[in-house]
C-alpha cells in the first residue's frame, strides 16, 4: 500500500445531494473494487502576525485504491470553478461516476477540492473574496442549454439527465452541490500549483485529469512538475488563450493558456512580449476566430514531452473555442490531440459531460486515449 492512502480499508458509500435519489427510489450506487480509501492534505503554509497564524493554501485530496491496481499511473481527477470532488464520485441522479469507473478499470484515482474550497478551508482574510453561480446561470450554461443556451451548438444538447430546470430534482440534486470559488483565477492557480506539486511528490508520477477551471491548474501543474506528469487529459480547460470567448472580449490568461507565467523558449521576461496574431476567419461556422501567436512562436517547453488530449463537447459553449486552446499549444511544441466528442460517436453532451446520461461512454473513451499514450 503506498504511504499516500490512509484509513482503514472500508467500502465507499457516497450519499446522493438533496436526498433526489432516495425520493425517487433510485439506488446509490457502492464501489465495490475500493480496497481502501483515505484522506490527507497536501500543500498550506502557515501566515499572519505571531500567535495569530492561520494555515493558507492546504488542499485535501481523497484517495481511492482498487482491490487490484492494473495501471502503472494513478489519476487525480480535479474539478471545474464552483464544483468540488463530488463531481466524480456520481451523477445527481445516482448513476457511477467516473472515479468508480477508473477504479474498476484498475486505477488508484485521487481526488481533490481545490485550495480555499469545499473541504479545503477558505480564509477571508487571506484567500480574498468569492464567486458564486446562480441557478439561472447553471441552466444556461450547464443543464438546460438547448432551451436557453445562445451559442451556435446549443440546441444539440440532449444528454442531460432530466429537464435542467429549477424544480426538477436532478436539477435540485445538482445545484445543491454548488460552492463558491475564489473569485481571483490568479490566486486560483498560484495555490493549486504548490499544492500539485506536493501532491505529485508524494504519489509520484500520474495521469492528471481535469474539467473546465482546472484546465488552468492542469497546465501550472505540469509547468512545476513536468516529469511527474505522464499524460493531461483537460476536458473543456478554461480559454481560449489571452481573451474569453471572443476576441473583443475582455483579456484573460495574459501567458496564453495560464494567468501565471509559464516559460516559453525563446525566453520572456514579461507576457508583454508574447506577439499575437488573429485567424483570417474561424476553421469553420460556428467557431470564433484564434487569437495564436505570431510566427515565429516561442515554444511551451516544459509541455514538450507531455500526451495532452483537450476534448470539447458538441452542445457546450466551449464548443466554439476550445479548438483554439488546442492550436495555441500545437504551435507552441505541445503534443496535443484535439477531439469533439461527436467525432467520436458520443453526441448531445453539454460542459458537465461527467454528470451527463452517457459519462461512462465519455470515460471509456477517455480511458483508451490514457492506456494508449501510458503503457
Amino acid at each position: 500500500m503506498k504511504k499516500s492512502i490512509v484509513g482503514l480499508a472500508v467500502a465507499l458509500g457516497v450519499a446522493i445531494s438533496a436526498n433526489a435519489a432516495f425520493a425517487q427510489g433510485t439506488p446509490v450506487t457502492i464501489p465495490t473494487a475500493v480496497a481502501e480509501r483515505g484522506f490527507f492534505f497536501v500543500g498550506g503554509e502557515y501566515v499572519g502576525e505571531t500567535g495569530k497564524q492561520v494555515m493558507r493554501g492546504q488542499m485535501y485530496v481523497e484517495a481511492l485504491k482498487p482491490r487490484v491496481v492494473t495501471k502503472p499511473y494513478p489519476i487525480v481527477l480535479v474539478h471545474g470553478a464552483a464544483q468540488t470532488a463530488t463531481n466524480w464520485m456520481q451523477t445527481p441522479d445516482g448513476r457511477k461516476g467516473w472515479a468508480e469507473f477508473f477504479i474498476e478499470r484498475g486505477y488508484t484515482v485521487y481526488m481533490v477540492d481545490q485550495p480555499a474550497r469545499g473541504r479545503s478551508v477558505w480564509h477571508p482574510d487571506v484567500n480574498g473574496g468569492l464567486r458564486m453561480f446562480t441557478a439561472t446561470q447553471l441552466e444556461t450554461l450547464f443543464t438546460a442549454s438547448a432551451a436557453l443556451g445562445r451559442w451556435p451548438q446549443a440546441g444539440k444538447h440532449t444528454q442531460w439527465p432530466g429537464s435542467g430546470r429549477q424544480g426538477d430534482p436532478v436539477f435540485d440534486a445538482f445545484y445543491s452541490t454548488q460552492v463558491q470559488s475564489l473569485a481571483s483565477d490568479l490566486e486560483t492557480q498560484s495555490l493549486m500549483q504548490k499544492a500539485g506539486a506536493q501532491l505529485l511528490d508524494r504519489i509520484g508520477p500520474a495521469i492528471v485529469l481535469t474539467h473546465s477551471q482546472a484546465g488552468l491548474l492542469g497546465w501550472v501543474i505540469a509547468e512545476t512538475r513536468p516529469q511527474l506528469v505522464k499524460a493531461i487529459v483537460a476536458i473543456e480547460p478554461s480559454g481560449p488563450p489571452f481573451h474569453n470567448a471572443a476576441p473583443n472580449n475582455p483579456k484573460a490568461r495574459a501567458f496564453g493558456i495560464t494567468d501565471m507565467p509559464v516559460a516559453y523558449d525563446p525566453p520572456i521576461a514579461s507576457a508583454d512580449e508574447l506577439r499575437t496574431a488573429i485567424q483570417e476567419k474561424p476553421e469553420a461556422d460556428g467557431l470564433i476566430a484564434c487569437t495564436l501567436q505570431a510566427e515565429p512562436a516561442r515554444k511551451l517547453k516544459n509541455f514538450a514531452a507531455i500526451p495532452i488530449l483537450i476534448a470539447v463537447s458538441e452542445a457546450s459553449y466551449h464548443a466554439p473555442y476550445d479548438h483554439c486552446t488546442a492550436r495555441y499549444m500545437q504551435q507552441a511544441g505541445v503534443p496535443v490531440d484535439f477531439v469533439r466528442l461527436e467525432e467520436k460517436g458520443l453526441r448531445g453532451n453539454g460542459h458537465m459531460v461527467m454528470l451527463e446520461k452517457n459519462n461512462l461512454e465519455v470515460a471509456a473513451f477517455l480511458a483508451s486515449w490514457i492506456e494508449s499514450k501510458t503503457k
